[in-house]
C-alpha cells in the first residue's frame, strides 16, 4: 500500500470524508456515512430533473444543490427577463409558507417568473413558530425546520426598511464563514437585534436534520 492509500483507509476507518474526495465535493461538515447518504439524496433530485428537463420542479430541495447561489440567480434571471429589469436591481424576498414540502396541493399556485418554492432551511439559534415568526429555541434543540419558502425576486428600493423582519443570513453548512449564500427575511414579533445578538442564522446542510426528509415522499409518522 502507498502512503496515500494508507491515509485514505485511515480516514474511512474513523468515518471521515477523505480529503481527496472533498476536493470534488459540495461543502460539508458531515461524517462519511452521512455524506454518502446525502449524495444519494442529491442524486435523486438531479435524476428527477434529468428524466424530464422541460418540467419545472414544483418544490426544490435547495439544501441538496451543489451551488444554491446559482439557483437563486437563475430565479432572478427569469423575473428580470419577464419584467425587463436589470439583474443587479433584484433581490430574493423569502416568504415562509405554512405547509411542508409534501403538502404541495395546499400551496398557492405560481405564475411564470413569480419565484420558486424551496425547502431545506433550518434555523439555528432560534425556532420557526407555527404562527409564522421567530421564537426562542426549545430546550436542547439546536435547529428548527422551516416550512416551504417562496423565494420571490423583488426590485430593490433604496432606503426601505421592513419592520418586524429579521434579515437572516443563510449558510450552506454549520461552519458558516465562507459558505454564505444570501440574506433571507424572517418575520418576528421581537426586535430584530435580539436575533442578531443571538447569532441566529439559517443553515442548509445539517447532518441528521436534513436526512430526515426523503425526496418526493412524505416522512413516516
Amino acid at each position: 500500500m502507498t502512503e496515500q492509500m494508507e491515509r485514505l483507509m485511515g480516514e474511512i476507518f474513523i468515518n471521515k470524508v477523505p480529503v481527496t474526495w472533498m476536493k470534488y465535493s459540495f461543502q460539508s461538515t458531515r461524517s462519511l456515512g452521512s455524506w454518502l447518504d446525502n449524495i444519494k439524496q442529491r442524486l435523486e433530485q438531479l435524476n428527477s430533473w434529468k428524466e424530464d428537463p422541460t418540467k419545472e420542479p414544483y418544490i426544490t430541495f435547495i439544501n441538496r444543490l451543489y451551488n444554491p447561489q446559482s439557483f437563486l440567480t437563475a430565479v432572478k434571471q427569469v423575473t428580470a427577463r419577464r419584467d425587463t429589469i436589470e439583474l443587479n436591481k433584484l433581490y430574493i424576498q423569502t416568504e415562509v409558507q405554512k405547509k411542508m414540502y409534501w403538502e404541495t396541493n395546499d400551496l398557492p399556485k405560481k405564475q411564470y417568473g413569480d419565484g420558486a418554492y424551496v425547502f431545506g432551511f433550518q434555523v439555528e439559534g432560534a425556532r420557526w413558530d407555527a404562527s409564522g415568526g421567530l421564537e426562542e429555541s426549545e430546550p436542547k434543540k439546536q435547529f428548527s425546520v422551516v416550512p416551504v419558502v417562496n423565494c420571490k425576486p423583488q426590485q430593490v428600493v433604496e432606503g426601505k426598511e421592513e419592520k418586524g423582519v429579521y434579515q437572516c443570513p443563510v449558510y450552506m453548512n454549520e461552519s458558516r464563514g465562507k459558505t454564505y449564500v444570501f440574506l433571507a427575511q424572517l418575520k418576528t414579533k421581537h426586535p430584530p437585534l435580539r436575533w442578531v445578538l443571538a447569532g441566529v442564522a439559517m443553515i442548509l446542510d445539517v447532518e441528521g436534520v436534513s436526512d430526515a426528509f426523503p425526496f418526493g415522499k412524505e416522512p413516516a409518522a
